[in-house]
């Protein structure tokens, strides 16, 4: 093309609402090859694989570009901004991986580099790319093939609507092969800009809201954990005015103090001084000035400040975007019920960490999103694979349960394009997070070799539960739950799955399942547990070589659990555990809303969740040495007329443990096995449902509907007395366990954390992991 005195004409415009003008034009050959060449050769753009080529080397290349596709400079606002190429797949090498249909395109975008980042430009971009193609009327499906190591666009191309194929080898990469339909795209942009607005988290307000909540809970907790001593200055130990000093900082705050050394400190009531000036509420601070009574290495601290600022944000998102009041969640469905929470874990600072993920990963994956997700699937070798299920499932079954025939036809043909033998493979699903972040990457040379297949993305979309790595099938709710391996570190743990531990799930929860139906107890009670029913784990050699308890032998592996949606009668509706102790951003709380619409009383309601709840445990723990993880999350309330008639419990094989040295298991059942003393087995239910849960439990009855803390814990004493008196064959155990002792071994949990972020506990071996700090006064006895 010769000079020409002023560019071709634009081809394509658009506005953005709060950025200003994009538009697309073609590419002067001639006049703008320096511009050009300036952003394809930075270190920046090496996918675009021109790095270090001189301006002539990249001027040839752009003409042989040119005769296969077209290639349009992107303004803003007038101004380079952008490059791309636009091409028909039939005419790329790309081609030979896939069946070319009539109105395909592909499409190349590169943003230029710039010293000033202006949030939402990329999308902006991307989507402005898009509604070009899509602006001509025969573009029907939008072709990608990305570098698979390229994690920035895949985040664009999922959040557009692509749908991931599998990875293909080309002349000068390792890519994915992605699809996007026309349907695919406006679809997608119904849900693009998250459920809550990212910027928003940074309104001072919001974040200020954020800090005074995390300081209530972080004055509280430290405290409840003799990790600070706040000094009375005013009114009496039971209710009174308090101060807490560290160099020239200056904490004061009104607080009562409850059962179990509870300190329900009112968050308005908090100040902060430095040098006798008042001071702004800043969590952060707050730790660096309590670093050395917190005990936080120095090689931590840093992380540990990621998490507790991660946290901030995570909280302040939710207050921001908050859809659903406690008003609302009072009728609200199962999954707006899971997104709904803001608490977290009720004793933990850091509770949502995260670390590893990125924003456009939080507005993908975090469960305050709700976003909906398709999960990625491999095929890998069964040499280093292993699939089990209970009894009555077999791999097949599950699969096509799972997929449907259409899909498990897409994935073999990948497969046998590739001159693989399907029946050599066996199918595993994955967290998107972790293929794009982890495992293409790590994984490499078991893709390179044929180990790993990448079969792309089902149909089925999902949603992120509370735990962050488990999924509820969107499209048929019931289907099964997923579990996935996720290498993000998340509340003292590294949240993946171990191919060993998968190995005997399914066995382990057919088990458990089987003690519990052959006593009626539980099913008069209302008690079940959502079965993981199968599980499969695949091993990297390289990896195998590490040490037992690195996280990075527990990057892929995978659970089905079942759905509770089919365990329910009619009138029957399900709610988390956790939503019990929620309060809204303006500080209502559910559970007096949730009381009062039962229509009962407070004792009567907490004496049918008790029956629900405690005594199943009780039983557990006292006929069958059993210990369950039964916090808010881990179990989903069964309610009718909003009241409690049963529970489902979960995460079954990962944290039930069986605390009887004697009893005969099947050997893949062995690992269930712990040894704990018996003057510490109550500590099942006393730290765990007591401290862990009642004690929140009880202060919301108390504040907001006047059910005191005495007849709080005077209805669980009732509750524990009924269960032992309707089981006088189990009074040996009464003894050996007892439930009215005058007070307990006291097991903090934050000190857990601070002491380890990275392991909280050894879960094989779980009594030694402890953090043990005197005493804490029985409840059961002191409140009688």
């Amino acid at each position: 093309m010769p000079p020409t005195d002023s560019p071709a004409p634009n081809v394509f415009s658009n506005d953005h609402p709060e950025l200003g003008s994009f538009a697309l034009r073609p590419l002067d050959l001639e006049r703008e090859m320096p511009l050009v060449h300036s952003w394809v050769t930075g270190e920046r753009a090496r996918y675009w694989g021109m790095v270090g080529k001189s301006l002539e080397q990249v001027t040839l290349g752009y003409r042989e570009i040119a005769k296969t596709a077209q290639v349009f400079l992107g303004l803003w606002q007038g101004r380079p901004a952008f490059l791309v190429e636009t091409y028909f797949p039939g005419d790329d090498p790309v081609a030979a991986h896939f069946s070319v249909q009539p109105g395909d395109r592909g499409m190349h975008v590169l943003l230029a580099p710039t010293q000033s980042p202006v949030r939402g430009f990329s999308w902006a971009v991307f989507c402005s790319v898009m509604d070009f193609v899509f602006s001509e009327a025969a573009a029907k499906r939008v072709v990608v093939e990305p570098d698979v190591r390229n994690a920035k666009i895949h985040a664009l191309n999922r959040r557009a609507g692509f749908r991931y194929a599998e990875l293909v080898e080309l002349p000068n990469k390792l890519a994915h092969l992605a699809f996007c339909t026309r349907e695919d795209y406006v679809a997608a942009l119904g849900q693009a800009s998250p459920s809550y607005d990212s910027a928003r988290t940074l309104d001072g307000a919001w974040w200020d809201q954020a800090n005074r909540a995390l300081l209530k809970k972080a004055l509280s907790e430290l405290s409840h954990e003799r990790l600070l001593t706040p000094l009375l200055r005013s009114g009496d130990a039971a209710s009174g005015s308090y101060q807490l000093d560290a160099g020239p900082a200056r904490y004061s705050f009104a607080a009562r103090r409850l059962p179990l050394d509870h300190w329900d400190i009112e968050p308005s009531s908090i100040s902060r001084t430095v040098a006798g000036d008042p001071a702004p509420l800043d969590a952060l601070d707050f730790v660096l000035e309590f670093r050395d009574a917190l005990g936080v290495r120095e090689e931590m601290l840093p992380v540990y400040l990621e998490e507790v600022t991660a946290t901030l944000r995570s909280l302040a998102t939710r207050y921001a975007n908050e859809r659903l009041s406690s008003a609302d969640l009072l009728h609200g469905s199962f999954q707006e019920l899971e997104s709904g929470m803001n608490e977290g874990h009720p004793v933990f600072l850091a509770n949502s960490g995260r670390v590893g993920f990125d924003l456009d990963d939080v507005a993908r994956y975090a469960p305050e999103s709700a976003a909906r997700v398709r999960l990625v699937w491999l095929a890998a070798q069964r040499a280093q694979a292993e699939f089990n299920a209970v009894d009555d499932i077999g791999y097949e079954q599950l699969l096509e349960a799972e997929l449907g025939s259409a899909t498990l036809a897409r994935f073999r043909a990948v497969l046998e394009a590739k001159g693989l033998d399907w029946q050599a493979y066996v199918l595993m699903p994955v967290h998107p997070w972790q293929w794009f972040n982890k495992l293409a990457l790590a994984f490499a040379g078991d893709i390179a070799h044929g180990r790993l297949v990448c079969l792309g993305e089902s149909d089925d979309e999902y949603q992120a539960q509370q735990s962050v790595r488990t999924f509820f099938n969107l499209t048929s709710p019931s289907k099964h739950y997923v579990k996935t391996a996720l290498s993000v570190l998340n509340m003292g743990f590294m949240r993946g799955l171990s191919p060993d531990y998968m190995r005997g799930t399914p066995a382990i929860n057919a088990y458990l399942e089987g003690v519990l139906a052959a006593d009626p107890l539980f099913s008069q009670k209302g008690f079940r547990l959502l079965k993981e029913v199968a599980a499969v784990g695949y091993r990297n050699q390289h990896f195998e070589a590490l040490p037992a308890k690195s996280s990075h032998k527990k990057m892929l592996a995978a659970l089905w659990r079942e759905s509770p949606l089919g365990h329910i009668a009619p009138g029957q509706r399900l709610m988390t555990m956790a939503a019990l102790l929620h309060r809204d951003r303006n500080g209502v709380a559910l559970l007096p809303l949730l009381v009062r619409a039962s229509g009962l009383d407070p004792d009567t309601w907490l004496t049918r969740y008790l029956e629900a709840y405690l005594v199943p445990l009780l039983h557990c723990l006292y006929a069958y040495d059993l210990a369950f993880m039964p916090h808010g999350e881990n179990l989903i309330l069964v309610l009718e007329e909003h009241a409690v008639v049963g529970v489902f419990m979960k995460d079954i094989g990962e944290e039930a443990a069986i605390m009887d040295a004697a009893r005969v298991l099947p050997e893949r059942v062995q690992r269930l096995r712990v040894e704990v003393p018996d003057s510490m087995k109550w500590l099942s239910i006393f730290t765990d449902v007591f401290d862990g849960f009642f004690r929140f439990l009880s202060q919301i009855l108390s504040s907001e509907m006047g059910y005191s803390t005495a007849q709080f814990w005077s209805r669980v004493r009732r509750s524990v007395a009924d269960y032992q008196a309707s089981q006088p064959e189990l009074a040996y155990k009464f003894a050996r366990y007892p439930a009215f002792a005058s007070a307990y071994p006291h097991s903090c949990l934050n000190r857990l954390q601070l002491r380890n972020n990275r392991q909280l506990v050894d879960l094989a071996d779980p009594a030694n992991s402890l953090a043990i700090v005197g005493v804490l006064a029985n409840p059961l006895t002191t409140s009688a």
